[in-house]
């Protein structure tokens, strides 16, 4: 093996469960409280408008990861299809992004501690999820692909249960048909704050769905990558389906949206409020691994990017090289380390801190996912100045490329119009402002 390449030690059933893994984590466990209270029933009507835009936009990443299947993907595509600052933009902003979700994931760790050990510092959880996360990254990348299989196998099983479960009380414990379902219009109707509430919620909800894309990045290291990524992709929509809108439905059945708290997940705070505490001991168990198993994916993600931007000169060659096993160690530490603020955070910040990250990653995302779309349509001009048909292609283009945009542009609206989003609004043209400067420093 040269010094300087990954092993492809990803099979097909990493990728797949890495995909669903992805798809559902703390967003749904937790971040999903600020959807409701936004939304109320309608909130199943809100992920599942979210996720449609964001299966189109991961199919226009997959296109371009079958045709060029490299690590730090997007990062490597901007820069080839559209410029060199782009590119550079994109590896850098993704990685902040990443940052900034390993923080919010392990401050989601503490909360859910905080449930069985109300005593805990909420600083002693996020220590302890990082360092053996960091240490399971350093192994291989098969070692972090078979940890994330049963992480994420252990959180789709539990939600698979909860569903059935959930459908099963439904059906035979509260009232008969349609009154079961009353939940679902008795407090205020399914829309209880109208269009406005609904428009809201799609904010919260693009922080949900943020890491999908992570399959894409995946691509340097994928066992075949022709055929598991289209695989793997295709499944996004029926997982979204599935485990976003479907369980939404159950919830906002069993219990009224507004007695739906923060204090824990609302899916604990359901299946305790219905009787059930051993299910919410359960489930409590399952949203702390989904937390653990978004930090792996992310200290995954980070050190990958970082890997790709170093090889494309948009990073110190530092975090080019590669362990003896093919693993971006450098890459690993660094990006690790830096989340130990999560820590300092939650020290000082112990109540508000998982809010503030899931503002300022809302931002990064729209740009993240806005790039990925911009890029698109710049690579796909480029197959036909060159008569390239892609194997795998994304849908409906070039409508498709201007529905996404016109959505995340909407998304932006709706952040500055919230007061506990502006924040992050307002940063995004200075941290943009911000990665200029560093490029033309480094360019000089």
């Amino acid at each position: 093996m040269s010094e300087n390449k990954m092993r492809r030690g990803l099979k097909n059933r990493h990728l797949q469960m890495i995909a669903l893994g992805t798809a559902v984590g703390t967003g749904l466990f937790y971040g999903s409280t600020a959807t409701i209270a936004l939304a109320g029933p309608s909130v199943s009507l809100s992920y599942l408008v979210g996720g449609i835009i964001i299966f189109l936009i991961v199919r226009m990443l997959g296109e371009m990861s079958v045709e060029e299947p490299v690590s730090g993907s997007f990062s490597y595509y901007a820069s080839k299809y559209w410029g060199e600052f782009p590119g550079f933009l994109a590896g850098w902003n993704y990685w902040f992004l990443y940052i900034l979700v390993s923080m919010a994931e392990l401050s989601a760790v503490s909360i859910y501690l905080g449930y069985w050990f109300p005593d805990l510092p909420k600083w002693v959880g996020v220590l302890a999820c990082l360092l053996i996360i960091t240490a399971i990254n350093l192994v291989t990348v098969r070692a972090y692909g078979e940890i994330e299989f049963w992480m994420a196998f252990i959180k789709i099983s539990a939600i698979i249960g909860m569903i059935l479960l959930g459908s099963y009380y439904i059906a035979t414990a509260l009232l008969p048909f349609p009154q079961n379902f009353a939940n679902l219009w008795l407090h205020g109707g399914f829309f209880p704050n109208g269009a406005q509430g609904f428009l809201m919620s799609l904010a919260p909800v693009l922080f949900s769905f943020g890491g999908i894309e992570l399959i894409g990045i995946t691509a340097g290291e994928a066992e075949n990558p022709d055929k598991t990524i289209p695989r793997a992709i295709n499944q996004v929509i029926y997982r979204i389906l599935i485990f976003y809108v479907g369980t939404m439905i159950i919830l906002m059945t069993l219990w009224p949206w507004n007695e739906v708290g923060k204090e824990a997940s609302p899916f604990v705070q359901i299946f305790e409020g219905a009787g059930f505490a051993t299910a919410a001991n359960i489930l409590n168990f399952v949203v702390l691994t989904a937390a653990a198993s978004v930090y792996n994916s992310a200290i995954y993600s980070n050190s990958r990017m970082l890997f790709g931007l170093a090889k494309s000169g948009n990073a110190p060659k530092f975090f080019e090289k590669l362990s003896a096993r093919g693993v971006p160690v450098n890459g690993i530490l660094v990006s690790s380390g830096i989340t130990l603020l999560a820590a300092v955070m939650n020290y000082l910040l112990p109540d508000e801190v998982f809010m503030y990250m899931m503002a300022i990653v809302t931002g990064a995302v729209v740009i993240s996912w806005g790039m990925i779309v911009l890029t698109h349509l710049k690579f796909r001009r480029h197959c036909e100045r060159n008569n390239i048909t892609p194997k795998f292609k994304s849908l409906f283009y070039p409508f498709a490329e201007y529905l996404c945009l016109a959505f995340l542009a909407g998304i932006l609206v709706i952040m500055a119009l919230m007061d506990e989003m502006r924040p992050a609004v307002i940063v995004m043209p200075i941290w943009i402002l911000a990665i200029w400067i560093f490029y033309r420093s480094k360019k000089k």
